[in-house]
């Protein structure tokens, strides 16, 4: 996100600049629309799924990929402590104006290597496995954010098994074997004509989150599943 772009939308929406909203797309599908407006989002108007993790998250919260800082808004509403951080310094700057009390531009990785704190809740919402880009990350970023877990804390993560995106009429799976995991995707981001430096993008089957997960120590439980091949997992110690 060299540009910012998702940072620069954020904040003209918040600003009543709104003209447009962002174009996004795929290296497997073609442009689609994301609505600035569904990023700022009220609980009420969030999925199932988010509503479930909003529901299971406790104690001091670590908001990965804050956006906005509508899933942090609602926690910190409720009374918990929220954390808010996202690699795009737009987003922060507008999870400040809109009230988030404790926030900081920075990545993931990057977070858990410098912060001293834990966390009873860490939050991976919007297709949160997405941060990991790639399967080989996976085991790095998974060690990582375990670090940053309480004894008895949770990571909170929800993914798309998009295998059905490369199966033909008759349910064979198509896919070009040497193309590695299906769930590895090249994302395209755009935004009043201007088009953002190229991103890894990982959707994630929970089969393969759960043996990554065993593999650095953590249990996976799915706790949530959707109608679009969307799920939500919890990882505890």
């Amino acid at each position: 996100m060299k540009k910012d772009l998702f940072g620069k939308a954020l904040l003209d929406y918040h600003n009543g600049n709104y003209t447009e909203d962002i174009i996004t797309a795929t290296n497997i599908s073609g442009e689609d629309t994301l609505p600035l407006e569904y990023l700022f989002r009220s609980y009420a108007e969030m999925p199932k799924i988010e509503q479930k993790a909003l529901a299971l998250a406790k104690g001091h919260v670590l908001d990965i990929g804050a956006g906005s800082g509508s899933h942090s808004l609602y926690l910190q509403d409720q009374g918990l402590e929220v954390k808010a951080i996202d690699i795009s310094e737009g987003a922060i700057a507008v999870c400040k104006l809109r009230g988030v009390a404790s926030t900081e531009n920075i990545s993931a990785l990057e977070y858990a290597k410098v912060s001293e704190e834990t966390f009873d809740t860490i939050l991976l919402l919007m297709n949160g496995t997405g941060i990991f880009q790639t399967i080989k990350a996976l085991p790095l970023y998974l060690k990582d954010l375990k670090r940053l877990l309480k004894p008895k804390g949770q990571i909170l993560i929800d993914s798309s098994d998009i295998k059905y995106m490369f199966e033909d009429e008759d349910g064979g799976f198509w896919q070009d074997l040497n193309a590695g995991y299906y769930g590895e995707l090249d994302y395209f981001l755009s935004y009043k004509g201007e088009d953002e430096s190229p991103m890894k993008w990982l959707y994630l089957d929970f089969p393969t989150l759960n043996i990554a997960s065993a593999t650095v120590g953590l249990t996976c439980e799915k706790v949530f599943e959707g109608d679009s091949f969307d799920y939500l997992a919890r990882l505890t110690l």
